[in-house]
């Protein structure tokens, strides 16, 4: 995956690698240490059920290591995403 700006991630849309649309970036967290981005902060769609997936109040925690791709959305690996608990 190239580099990308953060300011470039701010309210993308999140879909997952088989088309269901995630949500919607809120903000990053990162390693201050590393300068990594650890997880990205996904305010949910309405349509997306939660259950089963990391949340931090009304937002949900995405692993960097999860998305496979950033272009027009963010696209991120749901087996990934739930594995990640």
């Amino acid at each position: 995956m190239s580099k990308t700006f953060c300011r470039s991630l701010a309210r993308k849309k999140v879909m997952s690698n088989d088309g269901m649309l995630i949500g919607t970036i809120k903000n990053i967290m990162v390693d201050l240490s590393t300068g990594q981005v650890v997880d990205l902060l996904v305010k949910p769609d309405e349509t997306f059920r939660t259950d089963g997936y990391r949340t931090d109040g009304d937002k949900m925690l995405v692993p960097f290591e999860a998305v496979k791709d950033i272009k027009d959305y963010v696209v991120v690996d749901r087996y990934l995403l739930k594995r990640s608990e």
